[in-house]
């Protein structure tokens, strides 16, 4: 399949589905659905008119599965509550973190002593298997920014949250596999889990405070502030991912954060004083953190 197909194809399908978008809610299944079927029509199986071979194409691949999920977890970390209730994230930090490890262990345990899988490749396997997929899972997640169905919420936060907590059981099957640089037990604890996951925190909070900041001195009208909001979630996700790769941090994690960052600063410099001006004057007034545009257009 030669460039100007796929361009020609791809294109047409994204017309098709932004046309019917409307009529697709309405029917007892996603656009993803709907992306499978033409694949399925166009690929091998039938018409022949596309092939992918994943493993000659994996650089390719990988690249855009990883702005896939990037836009799809910084998206869901926009949608969050504000201001931040640590009584409401203590249900998805016990799924992320605690149910995510107790899922991996059993999983490994399964796939070594009844699959009969070296411990590498058991413990690489159920870090892959074990997290939700922030992507398919958009139709359950949390709708809008005032959205705080708990069981909505705790789906979303455990979704943006579990890529981080897989990821050091992913390095420790690959290094126990020989394919990374695994130094031992107490290496993979202290560089894996604790370094990647506590600096991946920093950077992606620190990075979305820093912008909000930014962004507040700079905006001077509503109109402007609508033009860069999708240009400004783009950068902030590719700044904080790639700085993060730089320092061994997990990325995916970074990402998340930042958009929570984000999402509470801006609450903190634009809805909170709306919300005191608005008492003042008796006027039920809020200036819109995000607009409802920009994350729709980040999440489809």
């Amino acid at each position: 399949m030669d460039l100007s197909l796929s361009f020609f194809a791809g294109g047409s399908l994204l017309l098709l589905v932004g046309l019917t978008a409307s009529s697709i809610k309405r029917l007892p299944f996603t656009p993803a659905m709907i992306y499978l079927a033409v694949g399925l029509l166009i690929g091998p199986s039938a018409l022949g008119l596309f092939h992918f071979n994943p493993l000659k194409q994996s650089a390719l691949l990988e690249l855009v599965t990883e702005i896939v999920v990037l836009i799809s977890l910084f998206t869901a970390g926009m949608k969050m509550p504000v201001p931040i209730n640590l009584v409401r994230w203590r249900t998805p930090l016990r799924l992320a973190f605690v149910g995510m490890s107790v899922t991996v262990g059993l999983m490994a345990g399964f796939a070594h002593y009844a699959l009969e899988m070296s411990w590498g490749a058991a413990i690489l396997l159920a870090a892959i298997l074990a997290p939700t997929d922030p992507v398919l899972a958009t139709d359950v997640q949390v709708r809008h920014p005032g959205d705080r169905e708990p069981l909505r919420f705790g789906l979303t936060s455990e979704g943006g949250l579990n890529d981080g907590s897989a990821f050091p059981f992913v390095m420790l099957g690959l290094g126990l596999l020989g394919l990374g640089d695994f130094q031992g037990t107490a290496h993979w604890i202290l560089h894996d889990v604790v370094w990647a996951t506590l600096s991946a925190v920093a950077i992606g909070w620190v990075a979305g405070w820093l912008l909000a900041s930014v962004a507040h001195r700079l905006r001077n009208s509503q109109r402007q502030r609508d033009l860069l909001d999708d240009f400004l979630g783009l950068g902030l996700i590719g700044t904080v991912y790639g700085f993060s790769l730089m320092v061994d941090a997990w990325g995916f994690l970074a990402v998340f954060v930042a958009a929570i960052a984000l999402r509470q600063h801006e609450f903190r410099l634009h809805v909170l004083p709306a919300q005191n001006l608005a008492l003042q004057e008796h006027v039920a007034h809020e200036r819109p953190q995000i607009s409802d545009a920009s994350l729709a257009f980040k999440e489809q």
